[in-house]
């Protein structure tokens, strides 16, 4: 996803295109990489200065719930990325200490098993390791 489309989704959603948000857009997207609220912040602190925490979360969120950004938790953190381009469907490597992922193409649970009294609408799948520059 790029920051065109992102914007477009949160319009056509009913929310407004701020400039705080296009720029935690922009950043998100040139880093290629799982980010943390703490990074965005120290970013986007320097045109402002009283942002909080709970702002950039709250958009964070809201990215999230409209499928502008993936999430995953990394030693304990929340942490954030656009969503891939393309709606297929696939799973990424996620190296633990930059965050930088990997697509992986091929899914474990190509078919859904199915369970009594439980109806699975969703899953993640995640492998963690160390990428080459990290090694």
């Amino acid at each position: 996803m790029n920051v065109t489309i992102a914007l477009q989704r949160l319009k056509d959603n009913g929310y407004k295109t701020t400039y705080k948000r296009e720029k935690i857009l922009h950043f998100l997207q040139q880093q290629h990489r799982y980010t943390s609220v703490k990074e965005v912040i120290n970013h986007l602190k320097k045109d402002y200065p009283g942002l909080s925490y709970e702002t950039i979360y709250r958009n964070l969120a809201l990215f999230t719930e409209l499928g502008i950004l993936e999430k995953t938790e990394l030693d304990g953190e929340k942490k954030f990325q656009l969503r891939c381009g393309g709606e297929h469907h696939h799973h990424h490597l996620i190296c633990i200490e930059c965050g930088k992922t990997q697509p992986i193409e091929n899914c474990p649970m190509i078919e859904m098993p199915k369970v009594d009294g439980f109806s699975i609408i969703d899953h993640k799948f995640e492998i963690y390791g160390l990428c080459d520059a990290c090694q």
